[in-house]
């Protein structure tokens, strides 16, 4: 076989192997159910997440947002989750202590404030009070918790 023919034969492997991919990814957004662009269902194995938990409508709640883990960029992914959900972190940082699992403490004693948010993360609230910050909520994220999937930014 010529060098022409060989080069046309590796082109054409892959062209295939691209087309196989882009029919696959499709094939897997779609089992997602993801198949619209208007239709933001989460997938089954993402149902932990509550995307119908938003912060009260007119209501501005601050939140701070500590890493009690390892993990880098946890914080950074919890904030952009609540972000989208209508509260405002006005704080991110990395806690003192590691912790296995999240905890969300009421700062300002609104408890029907700090309730969402850990609906939100599926963890326990707790009151601990502290009028000499400018908080409403702080997010202790632990080991356990996995933020959902991002979209990818174009």
């Amino acid at each position: 076989m010529t060098p022409v023919a060989l080069r046309q034969r590796r082109h054409l492997a892959i062209a295939a192997g691209l087309v196989a991919a882009v029919i696959g990814g499709t094939a897997t957004w779609a089992a997602m159910g993801r198949g619209t662009a208007g239709d933001p269902k989460p997938a089954t194995s993402l149902s932990v997440f509550r995307p119908e938990v938003r912060a009260p409508q007119g209501t501005r709640i601050r939140v701070q947002v500590l890493n009690a883990t390892r993990t880098r960029g946890l914080a950074r992914r919890a904030t952009r989750y609540l972000r989208d959900r209508g509260f405002d972190v006005v704080e991110v940082g990395t806690a003192a202590e590691q912790r296995d699992s999240t905890l969300v403490l009421d700062r300002s004693g609104h408890p029907e404030w700090s309730a969402p948010v850990g609906r939100l993360f599926n963890a326990p609230v707790e009151a601990r009070l502290d009028s000499s910050r400018y908080l409403d909520v702080t997010v202790l994220l632990g080991a356990s918790w996995r933020p959902p999937t991002e979209a990818l930014d174009p």
